[in-house]
């Protein structure tokens, strides 16, 4: 047998390249920033412009640099193997993070750099790239595109040009290009978010900017609030090596402002937020997902839970080429469906606490009332509740007539057996209140006209009456909160 050398035509390759992972704006960034942050850098500047309606995007960092032979083996595609054992603060693995990331978005890739003081550059157009022709740059061109930072101190910055995957035909609207960069923005506060805050066992605190705003840490278990419930760190083994595991269930949402709960459900809202948070060495890969142990809505909203691995635990995870997926491995479903179960019943605590009760310890007029005659026991929506009330007082009797016809229906139809079964059988399943804060709102809005008209239009009398009443009157700080928004606050 004979051998011959067959290598991979430089063009084709170099584009396949682009489709490797599933890459958007953040995920791409976020790939670079993990290459800052094994450079040892303290800050980094991201910049995505938009000029003349042509997206171009330029990644500055503080770290050690690179000299030109290191710049060379970086630039060059799979340039590592990723069963080589590494560094613990290493966020690399198949080296070709920088290059895959970085074409996924754009046509021409430039990387400057600098360490002890003396400069390299280095590009790859994938218009021109036959022959595996990569562009080498002298001081002369580095110096006309360098930002001006980089001739202080070592560092290297990234440029991205011919950015094809963030417009059409060259051009993005700027809102769409604002909506983008919003999202980016987001995604990079969450996946960095212990690196921002300086937690403990990350190297050191990471300052970033995004056309030059610092980046805020977005904590998905808002820890820092008194009223999230930590469970226990669990720490496990899986084939010789250590990590581990926290649940946390976060506060109900009347104990958060609205800032603070928009945040934390995303764009997704906190069904889709549920569940796992995997981390690789601080930096969260993936989130949202209960790896088919549970149905998403089957637990609570509130319950998140950190899985923390070390990166030499990345093949048996299978962690992506673009850093964003990773598979359960088989050994630890059982261990994990364990931790879950457990979960269900004190989750469901946090919303029951906050539900209706049949005699409020308060004084508070309840929704639901109940009677005993003849050692009969039955429940009754109270016709004194103000909503119910205003309805069954409506001025078109046929109208209120209707209205009362139906609240006997509900009553008539009330499940007590089954409800007495279930909560026998499975009472971590019980669940009654509204777990939503825009529910809550929108409940309370379409609400508000008839318990004003019931309070003689009397804004004063109103919020009297809201305080007093089930359900608003257990959540009086979001209802005030909610009432200042619609300018009516000033008149109560």
């Amino acid at each position: 047998m004979k051998y011959e050398r067959n290598p991979p035509d430089a063009a084709a390759l170099m584009t396949s390249a682009r489709s490797f992972g599933n890459y958007n704006l953040p995920s791409a960034l976020a790939d670079l920033l993990d290459n800052s942050i094994k450079a040892k850098a303290g800050k980094i500047d991201i910049l995505c412009l938009r000029e003349n309606g042509a997206p171009t995007v330029r990644i500055l960092d503080d770290g050690h640099g690179m000299t030109e032979d290191e710049l060379f083996k970086a630039m060059r595609p799979a340039s590592a193997n990723p069963e080589d054992e590494r560094a613990a603060d290493d966020l690399g693995r198949f080296g070709w993070g920088m290059k895959s990331a970085s074409l996924s978005q754009c046509r021409k890739l430039t990387v400057l750099t600098r360490k002890d003081g003396k400069y390299a550059g280095a590009s790859w157009d994938l218009d021109d790239i036959a022959d595996w022709q990569m562009g080498v740059l002298d001081y002369a061109d580095i110096e006309l595109l360098v930002n001006p930072k980089l001739l202080e101190c070592d560092g290297t910055e990234i440029i991205w040009e011919k950015c094809d995957r963030l417009s059409e035909f060259g051009k993005v609207r700027r809102k769409e290009f604002n909506e983008l960069l919003a999202h980016a923005k987001s995604e990079l506060a969450l996946t960095f978010h212990r690196y921002l805050a300086g937690e403990t066992g990350v190297r050191k605190k990471l300052k970033i900017t995004f056309n030059n705003d610092p980046l805020e840490p977005i904590d998905p278990f808002l820890r820092d609030h008194p009223a999230t419930q930590a469970r226990p760190v669990e720490h496990l083994e899986l084939e010789g090596k250590t990590f581990n595991v926290q649940a946390f269930i976060l506060p109900h949402y009347s104990k958060i402002s609205a800032q603070v709960h928009e945040r934390l459900g995303g764009e997704e809202g906190f069904v889709r937020n549920q569940g796992f948070y995997v981390y690789r060495e601080h930096r969260l890969i993936m989130h949202g997902t209960w790896f088919r142990l549970v149905r998403h809505g089957e637990l609570s909203q509130l319950v998140r839970i950190a899985v923390n691995i070390p990166n030499s635990l990345d093949a048996i995870w299978k962690i992506t080429v673009d850093k964003s997926e990773a598979q359960l491995p088989s050994g630890l479903r059982s261990r994990l469906r364990e931790i879950v179960k457990g979960l269900k019943g004190q989750s469901g605590k946090v919303f029951q606490s906050r539900g209706g009760r049949i005699r409020p310890a308060n004084g508070q007029t309840p929704v639901w009332a109940k009677y005993v005659r003849s050692g009969e026991l039955r429940y009754y929506l109270n016709r004194e509740h103000p909503l119910i009330a205003s309805l069954l007082e409506h001025q078109d009797v046929d109208v209120a007539h209707s209205f009362a016809v139906a609240l006997s229906l509900v009553e008539d139809c009330f499940p007590a057996v089954s409800i007495g079964e279930d909560f026998m059988t499975r009472p971590e399943m019980m669940n009654q209140s509204v777990i939503d804060r825009e529910s809550f709102l929108e409940r309370l809005d379409a609400s508000l006209p008839a318990l004003l008209a019931h309070s003689d239009g009397s804004f004063e009398k109103l919020w009297e009456l809201l305080r007093v009443t089930e359900p608003w009157g257990s959540q009086s700080a979001l209802v005030e909160e909610y009432l200042r928004e619609k300018g009516w606050w000033t008149n109560a």
